[in-house]
């Protein structure tokens, strides 16, 4: 059987710091500026869903992604970063790419 310590294959005395795993929610003091700019990530939902929704194939549906993203609490930091690092794939800020070339377009 092994040592009982680790029967359950984890010792008792493990931690995982949720906010390095980029856990949703766990930040503390989001109101203050976090040295790290890309700290509002562990809070983004679809850290917790499935990566390949908001990376379709070309042709391939954004519903779902998007969806995902009209509940997120940091969809404007989201797009900001996109729309900032000219991201080109991908669904960032409930956002696609051709839809961040149009919002870029008129803001011109």
């Amino acid at each position: 059987m092994g040592n009982p310590e680790y029967r359950s294959g984890v010792p008792e005395d493990w931690f995982i710091d949720p906010v390095r795993l980029g856990v949703p929610g766990v930040r503390k003091n989001i109101d203050v500026e976090d040295e790290n700019p890309l700290a509002w990530q562990s809070d983004a939902l679809c850290a917790q869903t499935d990566p390949e929704a908001f990376f379709p194939e070309k042709g391939g549906s954004t519903r779902d992604a998007k969806k995902i993203c009209t509940g997120c609490e940091v969809r404007g930091q989201c797009l900001e970063y996109a729309l900032e690092n000219d991201e080109r794939f991908g669904i960032w800020g409930g956002m696609s790419e051709r839809e961040r070339r149009k919002l870029r377009r008129r803001a011109v």
